[in-house]
């Protein structure tokens, strides 16, 4: 044993010695940290000594790795994945816009999920629990996740409560949407005139599914048949997640893997079908141009924010279930990886069918201009000298006729307009941008009319839709019920069902008339910037507040190995940089465009962009204020000391654990906890825990220099140290992971 040891010291002299366990835990090192009650890190060749809480704590944890990686898939790949990024992607570059996608997926997707996977499984507690213990003062970020969780489920279970009805009205043949209905006037069978103005699928969209008003503000009441599919889809949500991760993990097993089944089937499929390569060329031509806007970068970060779940406390919550050490930085760049190969496959496979839809249209379009052509020749508005012989228009293709419209145009330069003749050029059909539900309900629908079975491939595609709803309801689901279970004693069956309950309630307002407006509003303006300003939260308050330096060193203590220094830079400067740059942007974009919506006007038979009355506006930014009004109050309330910081949840379990192990190590003889001693061995000087080394190499982490009682909650502090404890600050996150109280 060293000669400076106080043991040596006390058997030597006759003064009294006042030491601690944390002073002998301080200068000794444990044999084996599996074999004792202290868990210890994995510093390089030095063992770092801390009270280690039992896993099983009574908190449920996943069956295998495979249903939690599963599950977070589920929650990141969603529907955004299938009509969101191909819009993007054809919006903004072709395949150039790729390039910028993945650069930001790597500097700011990345660091940001692995530190939402980090934080959750380390502290095992909601989004609510995770941030009132990291930082009592910003407990609002997670009250703040739970808010903009319960907007974006109202609206998202709509979008599966209209797949739901897509998907049944699919088992017909023909389907309902191949034609326009006739309207019976007498003896007289006419079109549908809102029909023929547009066309079978939008008419059925509008008219049949939702059967729109022509404004927000006409209610026109309950559209039953929606209101029916909502109901179906909140009681599957309700199944899948009343047991918590022992029912929505199971289901995760079919929802998260099924979507791709049929992604591949649908790719092989749309590879066989005319024109599938026109439209995959098309997307992958990249306009280089593109990446110079700003714009463009502005998409790419908010598409890689959104596309991982990031600040939804999903994320957190599936996390929390997890073992102490758990591989996260593996989880996170899997999953993360996983996510943007799916979006390039879901893209793969709409401009397969894109492509092949625009060549349909671009035939229809040059069959009806060649008639028109014909007409004019046969009443001698054109001369038939203008047609080349090897014109043939019983069979027009679509190269004979851009020959005869450039003729044509070329000789009739001043009457042209009048002929009403219309390009037919492919590259027209496949520029016109769809996204959202205009994608998955008028363009792909139209498109699988056109398809050999085609009830079956779409029964496939609407049945995928569901499931790839499901998994990221089931995800927002869990970051509601996951922090106010572990806040509360409440039965967790009943409180799933009464939000199931209360959530469809509330749902009414989308299965109005005019609910798809509210829809539109809700995506609009209940998620983006709440969300953006949760996450440069979650970011400051641990790489800043906390310290990127202590949170590496518990990431080492975790994992047991220590992450790439790229992080330090990535979390402390890079990320919280492209949040702010990525906040400005959006609030300009918002300030400079109007906020409006598309109406479908039924006279003409289009949509037409109409801007909010004063209370749509109003309630425009009600939502945003309301899903970010936790951040200021909770700031407000704990800096006056006008709630509990927090903590106290937590500082039971702490207490309890600490002192148990406290109280043996006083009734034992004092020596049988100096471990791994040698004669002659020279004591750790300092402070217990190895100091991480700080990128430049000559600094280390000063414990006091963090102040922790300035932002941590001080409860579960003061209950662990006891009165011979020395005097330096615990570090909150590293000395114990918190029991569950559900």
């Amino acid at each position: 044993m060293p000669k400076t040891s106080k043991v040596v010291q006390r058997e030597q002299s006759h003064e009294h010695v006042t030491e601690s366990v944390a002073d002998l835990l301080a200068h000794e090192e444990p044999l084996d940290y599996k074999s004792s009650s202290l868990n210890v890190g994995a510093a390089a060749g030095k063992k770092i000594p801390q009270i280690e809480v039992p896993e099983s704590d009574g908190r449920p944890a996943w069956n295998s790795k495979l249903q939690y990686i599963l599950a977070q898939v589920g929650f990141s790949v969603g529907l955004g994945n299938v009509w969101r990024f191909p819009y993007l992607c054809q919006k903004n570059g072709g395949g150039a816009y790729l390039v910028p996608y993945f650069i930001l997926l790597l500097i700011i997707g990345i660091p940001l999920f692995f530190l939402e996977l980090a934080v959750g499984q380390k502290i095992r507690r909601g989004s609510i629990g995770v941030w009132n213990y990291v930082c009592p003062r910003l407990g609002g970020i997670g009250m703040s996740s739970l808010m903009v969780c319960g907007f974006v489920g109202l609206y998202y279970n709509v979008i599966i409560g209209w797949s739901i009805f897509y998907f049944f009205q699919s088992f017909q043949f023909p389907l309902p949407w191949s034609d326009c209905p006739i309207r019976k006037n007498g003896t007289i069978a006419i079109v549908e005139p809102e029909c023929d103005k547009s066309s079978a699928t939008t008419y059925f969209w509008y008219r049949q599914t939702l059967n729109t008003t022509s404004t927000i503000a006409e209610s026109g009441g309950l559209n039953i048949k929606m209101t029916l599919s909502l109901l179906v889809a909140w009681i599957i949500v309700c199944l899948a997640v009343i047991k918590g991760i022992a029912s929505s993990g199971k289901v995760m097993y079919f929802s998260s893997l099924f979507p791709y089944v049929v992604l591949f089937c649908f790719l092989v499929r749309g590879l066989m079908l005319k024109g599938s390569v026109d439209g995959i060329a098309h997307m992958f031509t990249p306009k280089l141009e593109k990446m110079l806007e700003p714009q463009v970068w502005r998409e790419a970060a908010t598409q890689v924010f959104f596309a991982l779940g990031l600040g939804f406390g999903g994320v957190i919550a599936f996390s929390s279930y997890n073992k102490i050490d758990n591989n996260c930085h593996f989880d996170a760049v899997l999953v993360s990886f996983i996510n943007f190969f799916t979006s390039i496959l879901a893209t793969l496979v709409v401009f397969a069918v894109l492509g092949f839809k625009a060549n349909i249209m671009n035939e229809k379009c040059v069959a009806e201009n060649g008639e028109k052509i014909l007409g004019y020749l046969n009443s001698n508005v054109l001369s038939h000298d203008l047609i080349p012989p090897h014109v043939n228009f019983s069979h027009l293709t679509p190269s004979d006729y851009a020959d005869v419209y450039s003729i044509i145009r070329t000789v009739k330069e001043d009457g042209f307009a009048q002929l009403g003749l219309e390009p037919c050029v492919l590259e027209d059909e496949l520029n016109k941008a769809v996204q959202g539900t205009g994608l998955a309900f008028i363009a792909f629908t139209e498109a699988m009319t056109h398809f050999p079975a085609s009830p079956f491939w779409s029964v496939m595609f609407f049945f995928m839709l569901i499931n790839l709803g499901l998994g990221s309801m089931i995800g927002t689901m869990t970051g509601i019920t996951t922090p106010v279970l572990d806040a509360y004693k409440v039965q967790k069956e009943l409180f799933t069902v009464g939000c199931c309950i209360v959530a469809f309630l509330c749902g009414l307002l989308f299965v109005q008339r005019s609910g798809n407006y509210f829809v539109t509003m809700f995506d609009d303006y209940s998620a983006g910037l709440p969300l953006t300003v949760v996450v440069i939260l979650e970011n400051v308050s641990v790489a800043w507040i906390y310290g990127t330096k202590r949170f590496m060193q518990d990431l080492e203590d975790m994992l047991g190995f220590r992450p790439s220094i790229i992080y330090f830079y990535l979390w402390k400067y890079v990320s919280p940089l492209c949040l702010i740059v990525l906040i400005s942007a959006t609030v300009i974009e918002m300030a400079i465009s109007p906020p409006g919506y598309n109406a479908w006007v039924q006279d003409l038979a289009q949509e037409r962009f109409q801007s909010y009355p004063p209370w749509a506006l109003a309630m425009c930014f009600a939502l945003i204020v309301v899903a970010m009004l936790p951040l200021p109050i909770v700031f407000i309330a704990r800096h006056f000391n006008l709630m509990s910081d927090g903590s106290n949840k937590l500082s039971v379990s702490y207490r309890k654990t600490m002192m148990k192990d406290i109280s043996n190590l006083e009734e034992q003889d004092e020596a049988r906890f100096i471990l791994g001693a040698k004669p002659g061995d020279t004591p750790l000087s300092g402070v217990a825990r190895k100091p991480y080394v700080t990128p430049a190499g000559n600094k280390s982490v000063d414990p006091n220099s963090l102040s922790p009682n300035v932002c941590y909650g001080t409860s579960y502090q003061n209950a662990a140290i006891s009165p011979t404890t020395p005097t330096t600050p615990p570090t909150p996150l590293t000395p114990l992971t918190p029991e569950s109280d559900s």
